[in-house]
This record gives C-alpha cells, sequence and structure tokens, in this order.
C-alpha cells in the first residue's frame, strides 16, 4: 500500500503547479509576411484564417503572432491566441511568452496589468523577463514588486519567478551556474525562498530549449548536457541541494531525447527507458527521486493535450486515462505514484484551472491506494491554494468525506 504523509504532501504540491512546458524544438527557421483577414462583423477575424492552416510549426506561429502584436497590439493578439485553433503540438504557452514578450515593447511594466493567467501565466512571464533584459540586475527589486501584482491566484507571485528564470539564464547568456547565483538573490524569509526556487525552475527550463537567445543556447548547451550522464545538469556539482528537485522537475524533455525521442512527436514507445534514467538517483535521496519521476506527469498532461495549455481543465476521460497509463511506464510502484501526483497538480495548477479534470483524474483511479493518494493531494491542493473561503469550500465538498477535513484545513481566505 502506498504510504503518504503529510510532509510528502507538502513537498509535492508546491513544486508541481508548474509548470511548464515543454520540450519545445524549434524545427526550423521562418520569416515572411501572412495575410490577415478583415471581416467587420468579426471581432477577431484572423481566427478564421488561423482555421486554414494544418501545417505550422512553432516558428510559423510565432512569426504570425508577433507581426499580429505589432499591426494590432499584444492585447488583441493575446486575444486572438486564446480563440485560435492551432496545428497540434505547438506549445500554446511558449507563444504566449511571444505575445508577452511584444506586450513589454509597446506598454513596458504597465503591460502586466492587462496580463491574465491564460497560457500558464505567459504574459506575467514576459512582462519580468523584459524588464531584466532591459535594465539589467538591478531592476529585480522592481521586479519583485512587479510580480506581487502577477494576475492570478495565490500562486501567480512566485510562479511569477518561474518566468523570471527563463530571462535570468538568458541574461547571463545561457551560463546555468551565473544563473543560479543570480536567482539566489530573489528569495525572501516570508516566501521560504520560494521565489529563488521557482527562479531555477525557470532558468532550468529555459535551459532544454533556449527559447529567448536560440544562438547563445547552441553555444553553451554542450556544457551542460553530457552523453555519459543524462542526469546532468541538475546533480552537477554546482546546482545547490535546495533546488535539485526543481531542476529536475524540468529534465524530462532532455531526458526524451537521450532516450531516442522526438519531442515534436511524443511516442510511449520511448516512454519506459525514459523513466529509467531517474532510477540512477539513490532511493536514499527521496526528492530528487520523486522530482524526477514527478516531470514524467507534467509532460504527459501537457502531451495528451497536444501541447495546447488553454483548457487543461476541461480534459475528458479518456485523455485523462493515457496519462495514468503512461505513468504505469515507470515500472515503479513509488515513482508511478510521483508521476501521478505531479500530474493532479499539473491539472488543478493552483486552483487557476476548472477543477473538473483533477476529479475525473481521481475517479478513474486503478485501485484504493491509488485513489486515496489522489485525493488526499487533491485536497491538499485546494487547502493551499483555495483556503477555507467560499471558491475553497466549494471545491472542497465535491472532495469524498474521508479527504475533505483536509482541505478544510487550510487558511481562511
Amino acid at each position: 500500500m502506498f504510504q503518504v504523509s503529510p510532509s510528502t504532501l507538502r513537498s509535492l504540491a508546491p513544486i508541481a503547479v508548474l509548470a511548464l512546458f515543454l520540450g519545445v524544438i524549434f524545427l526550423s527557421s521562418f520569416s515572411q509576411n501572412f495575410p490577415t483577414m478583415r471581416n467587420a462583423e468579426d471581432a477577431h477575424p484572423e481566427t478564421e484564417y488561423l482555421a486554414t492552416v494544418t501545417d505550422w510549426k512553432f516558428q510559423e506561429y510565432s512569426t504570425y503572432f508577433r507581426k499580429l502584436a505589432e499591426d494590432k497590439g499584444g492585447e488583441y493578439a493575446f486575444e486572438v491566441l486564446k480563440r485560435a485553433k492551432l496545428s497540434p503540438n505547438v506549445d500554446i504557452h511558449l507563444l504566449g511568452h511571444v505575445v508577452g514578450d511584444m506586450l513589454y515593447k509597446q506598454q513596458g511594466i504597465e503591460g502586466i496589468k492587462v496580463c491574465t493567467p491564460d497560457f500558464r501565466n505567459a504574459c506575467s512571464h514576459s512582462i519580468v523577463v523584459g524588464m531584466l533584459t532591459e535594465h539589467g540586475e538591478g531592476s529585480l527589486p522592481e521586479i519583485v514588486a512587479t510580480c506581487k501584482q502577477a494576475p492570478g491566484g495565490k500562486g501567480a507571485y512566485t510562479m511569477c519567478f518561474h518566468g523570471l528564470g527563463h530571462g535570468v539564464l538568458a541574461f547571463n547568456e545561457y551560463r546555468l551556474e551565473k544563473a543560479v547565483d543570480m536567482c539566489k538573490k530573489t528569495g525572501t524569509p516570508e516566501y521560504h525562498d520560494r521565489e529563488y526556487i521557482e527562479c531555477v525552475g525557470g532558468a532550468s527550463m529555459e535551459m532544454m530549449a533556449g527559447v529567448h537567445d536560440r544562438d547563445a543556447w547552441e553555444k553553451e548547451k554542450g556544457n551542460y548536457f553530457k552523453d555519459s550522464d543524462p542526469l546532468f545538469p541538475c546533480d552537477a556539482p554546482f546546482m545547490p541541494a535546495e533546488v535539485r528537485p526543481i531542476c529536475y522537475i524540468h529534465l524530462t524533455p532532455h531526458l526524451f531525447e537521450v532516450a531516442g525521442m522526438d519531442l515534436g512527436k511524443p511516442d510511449p514507445a520511448y516512454y519506459e527507458r525514459s523513466f529509467s534514467y531517474c532510477d540512477k538517483i539513490p532511493t536514499s535521496n527521496v526528492p530528487d527521486r520523486q522530482a524526477c519521476y514527478g516531470g514524467f506527469g507534467k509532460e504527459f498532461v501537457v502531451f495528451a493535450q497536444e501541447r495546447d495549455v488553454r483548457n487543461i481543465g476541461d480534459m475528458k476521460e479518456p485523455a485523462l486515462a493515457r496519462v495514468r497509463e503512461w505513468c504505469e511506464f515507470a515500472r515503479d510502484t513509488t515513482g508511478e505514484q510521483d508521476c501521478n501526483g505531479y500530474a493532479l497538480n499539473s491539472l488543478f495548477w493552483g486552483g487557476e484551472n476548472n477543477p473538473d479534470a483533477s476529479f475525473t483524474y481521481c475517479a478513474i483511479a486503478k485501485n484504493e491506494e491509488e485513489s486515496r493518494f489522489c485525493y488526499e493531494m487533491l485536497a491538499q491542493n485546494i487547502s493551499t491554494y483555495l483556503g477555507r473561503g467560499r471558491a475553497g469550500q466549494a471545491v472542497c465538498a465535491r472532495v469524498p468525506l474521508p479527504y475533505r477535513n483536509i482541505c478544510l484545513s487550510g487558511p481562511g481566505n
């Protein structure tokens, strides 16, 4: 039987609300002007045009939305991105970063006031990245103040530092050691250094793909990925123990690649081998193993949606069942549990998503042990992010009675 302690639940919940994102490869470079349809009867006619596109990759969409933001403004481009039908397996979170970058150029720090939590907080992430890029390390105090305005629930502030981490790595020309040192400067006792941890998480994710400066990333990536050690750089001597787990959470795309999988075409045939690298972490090192196996759950949720993060909370049972099936490739009872736990937290996303998918995920657990673990995790998330206020009580009422006391133990609002 699964043994789930309160400390395990607490360690899983805040870390797994990530993000993230998720193994993007830029398959081609592309530049041309795209037609924009005009229709006086439709407030967002571009959605009609985009519905006719069936073969674009990330770079084509990136160019289109950057041009749209230039022509009609970043706010308008965000609205189109919310509505448009896009090709499968295009990372919409990162497209949100593209539009957010344009919004920062147009409105500066004030742009965060029009941001929403859509696309997993991509907008506010871009604002703080833009601030750091433009004003340097001296802007960190202002960035902290700006993150406190980030839209969303209780997790929005600390998740803002995940976005900052992307920029910190690019600012330091993809030298991860320097990025970790800069991230340390953001931590505060009030949040138990969570800003620092999330910042390193963002830097670790950025190291997987080089989104913000592809050329600089290409120059440095050979120093941080080793064929002889798939777990590098998370197990590197320069990576402090307190941030190794969040590094492992974002290492998953690299583990897929080491196993031979094309990230543009996720294939379950590679999942078991990818999981096997986590087993190289000693069983005595619970936090790192937990994060390594858990990172797969985060990725599987997005794979099941063909990387469309706009309606994760509305996922239906067939897609959710696939996530559970994929977690079984861990071939390790505890590893499978961690995979499912992080998948659940990705579905719940700090209370920002429709909770329906989270409840369905628990309802389809294959046995009593998995069911208990899932509902305890879900109740802990409700307690942490929604509290005992009206919203928290409404969601908590859906939790089976044996677990309801957990979610009612949260703060009063």
